[in-house]
């Protein structure tokens, strides 16, 4: 019988609540425990545990491997808030600044090795398979975070480049999460890359929504106020396809509008959404999501098992993407 996300998430909860950080020297250690602290949904060691659920029922025994993935991710996270000198994550004020930078890189940098600690801690026969991928992965959120970053500078990125750091920085993580599951159950090398597919699919679609609903979304549904993406000049799929699409008179305007960095931001916002709601890039994004999103389900059916089996993960994914079944 497959367990629930809700469940799946206790486990993570628990494993992760029960670590031993509080060790010394603890100006580095109270830091990890911080961060992991801060909570979120652990999309990613649910989908872990979801992928080895499908063949074999004892989820607890990939609980390291599962909180090693969601271990890196909060290193990425933490790292990241560095670069962008966040003061927020999740409503609560960032590593580096209850501590300070250089603690954060410190403290991230330990997070990458208890990652890998973690992840190792798999059987013998699954070790080279599972560093792989993991290793693999990890190289390429890089890769997509370098990409990202030289795009803030760039006048001529492209709808397939964006398409491809996202997929670099937000898809491969979800993906290998499923492919490490699945591989720990002794899943087929074909089922493995499977699930692979479906997590990078979905994973581009969720990006792409909340670029959508950044835009177009309710504040109260969305949970944070609209138009940001808008209002930091954020190259997004819509943005790019807009500069792409635009006539003469609307690349003006939308050149205009990214050139004002301060002082008009409800009028730069409606402006924006304007010359997209007049160029019709909501609906293109919109059409781009519900394919990425077929084919991400398509490529769940072809995974070998009884559809009852990939009920969970099927809804799990709905639930992401606010669609029904």
């Amino acid at each position: 019988m497959c367990c629930s996300a809700h469940e799946l998430l206790e486990k993570v909860n628990a494993y992760i609540k029960q670590m031993p950080y509080a060790r010394p020297p603890m100006g580095l250690y109270e830091p990890i425990s911080y961060e992991l602290s801060l909570g979120g949904k652990r999309i990613r060691p649910v989908l872990m545990l979801m992928a080895y659920n499908l063949y074999k029922e004892d989820v607890d025994t990939i609980l390291p491997q599962a909180v090693g993935l969601e271990t890196y991710h909060n290193h990425t996270l933490l790292h990241d808030d560095v670069m962008d000198k966040a003061d927020m994550r999740r409503g609560k004020p960032t590593v580096h600044n209850v501590w300070n930078e250089n603690t954060a890189i410190l403290s991230g940098d330990a997070m990458l090795i208890l990652a890998y600690r973690l992840m190792a801690d798999c059987p013998e026969d699954k070790l080279k398979l599972v560093l792989d991928i993991f290793t693999t992965t990890t190289m390429e959120i890089c890769e997509g975070q370098q990409w990202d970053m030289e795009f803030e500078t760039r006048q001529d990125v492209t709808a397939d480049e964006y398409i491809e750091m996202i997929r670099l920085k937000t898809s491969v993580l979800l993906a290998a999460a499923l492919k490490i599951g699945a591989c720990l159950a002794d899943a087929s090398v074909e089922d493995q890359d499977k699930l692979y597919k479906f997590g990078v699919k979905m994973g581009l679609a969720f990006q792409l929504q909340d670029d959508f609903l950044d835009v177009y979304g309710d504040p109260k549904v969305f949970g944070k106020n609209i138009g940001g993406d808008i209002l930091c000049n954020k190259k997004t799929y819509m943005l790019i396809t807009a500069l792409a699409m635009a006539d003469e008179e609307q690349r003006k305007e939308l050149e205009y509008w990214l050139s004002v960095r301060e002082g008009q931001e409800k009028e730069k916002i409606a402006a924006v959404t304007r010359i997209y709601n007049n160029i019709g890039i909501g609906e293109l994004c919109q059409r781009k999501i519900d394919a990425l999103y077929e084919e991400g389900l398509a490529a769940l059916s072809t995974v070998e098992l009884p559809e009852d089996r990939k009920k969970t993960l099927k809804a799990l994914a709905c639930s992401m993407m606010n669609r029904k079944m």
